[in-house]
């Protein structure tokens, strides 16, 4: 039966080739004034995108400042930093130019600038909830986080080594700007990692226990499959560009929460196991899902088998009779294949991490500590599961 449930998606996006020379006049639309500009650095130069966005903001008198240097797993010091630029040039607006890490450490600096008096690392933390955020806004360079759409942000603390996440509409960018062209550069592993990223924010919410509609499931299932076809397109040909307007736009829809309207949240046990991976090893985040998500399926899928039959027969066209836990087993089978297929991972070894024993008590212990009183749908885990998730994934 399916949940009631609110939609909420402001975020207006503008999408194809030369969507970037929107940004001045758009942001200007916005009130923005003097906009902090954070990026990651080299790819965004090489490009030519950066000088672009320069001369569109001077065209409408916007004053902008800069934070470059943000890195995959972004890092609270980077936040940190942000703050205070924007602290002393009076900053009214963040501009992210980049993928999921970039924007993620534009919602946490906006948290941060628009109440100065805490200390915005306690948002991740839980242990206040943001009241207000500075307006966000990001030109998107890299298909994967869905963060250009999304109320979620994930920021690594690099002095304790705990990966979280806070979530809240209030921290929805205001405009996405997504020219695909501005992907093509990308090398394969990160092309594929994002696609696995966005294919697993779809998945965290089919594989639910707590009801769904038909339309929802179907929506999923076709992202799924889009996703799928494309990732192999470009694995082959990264110049693609309707293969990569495919991946971006489907990195959108996958996390703007559209794809678990009516169910109970979803699960994002994988994701919150792959944070504790990422927090510990830091690695490229795509690629960490890919290696914990066959573990965790075959742990859990028993107690969400009608969610795997019908994902393994609409997503992964199995076709073969047999029993439930046979069509069930041999959809897991299916993804582990299709993640090889397009240069991915599917356990630590092939991710090329070997966690002690020691290690993977500490993640565990970690990850039920970030997940608070939720624990996952398809099966309630406790610190013990966390531990043979872990281990089977080796």
């Amino acid at each position: 039966m399916a949940n009631n449930f609110n939609y909420y998606s402001p975020t207006e996006v503008i999408f194809g080739k030369g969507a970037e020379q929107e940004t001045g006049k758009q942001l200007k639309r916005l009130g923005a004034s003097h906009v902090l500009l954070v990026y990651g650095g080299n790819s965004a130069r090489r490009s030519g995108l950066l000088d672009k966005i320069r001369y569109s903001l001077k065209q409408e008198d916007i004053s902008y400042s800069e934070l470059e240097g943000i890195v995959p797993n972004p890092r609270l010091d980077k936040v940190y930093e942000g703050i205070r630029i924007g602290k002393t040039d009076n900053i009214d607006f963040l501009l992210a130019i980049g993928g999921g890490s970039v924007i993620d450490t534009a919602k946490a600096i906006a948290y941060g600038l628009a109440e100065p008096e805490h200390d915005v690392w306690e948002l991740f933390q839980h242990v206040r909830t943001a009241t207000k955020c500075l307006p966000v806004a990001s030109i998107l360079t890299i298909a994967a986080a869905g963060s250009e759409t999304s109320k979620g942000c994930v920021i690594t603390n690099e002095k304790t080594g705990e990966k979280r996440a806070y979530d809240d509409n209030l921290a929805r960018p205001k405009i996405a700007i997504m020219n695909p062209e501005y992907t093509i550069s990308l090398p394969d592993y990160q092309t594929e990692s994002g696609c696995v990223d966005i294919m697993m924010h779809t998945m965290e919410r089919y594989f639910t226990n707590g009801g769904s509609l038909e339309i929802t499931d179907a929506i999923a299932e076709a992202l799924l499959r889009t996703v799928m076809a494309n990732a192999i397109i470009l694995h082959d040909n990264p110049n693609h560009y309707d293969a990569r307007s495919e991946i971006m736009w489907a990195g959108s829809l996958a996390h703007n929460d559209l794809t678990g309207c009516g169910n109970d949240g979803g699960d994002f046990m994988t994701h919150k196991l792959e944070h504790e991976m990422g927090g510990m090893f830091d690695v490229t985040h795509g690629a960490g899902l890919a290696a914990i998500w066959p573990s965790w399926a075959r742990y859990v899928y028993e107690d969400c088998l009608p969610r795997f039959v019908r994902f393994a027969r609409n997503v992964m066209g199995i076709t073969l009779e047999g029993t439930d836990k046979e069509i069930a087993e041999a959809g897991i089978c299916a993804v582990e294949e299709f993640y090889r297929s397009i240069g991915m991972p599917t356990n630590m070894r092939e991710l090329g991490i070997m966690p002690s024993d020691k290690q993977i008590l500490d993640m565990a212990n970690r990850c039920m500590i970030a997940c608070g009183s939720r624990t996952g749908s398809a099966k309630k885990l406790k610190v013990e599961d966390a531990v043979e998730i872990y281990k089977n994934a080796r």
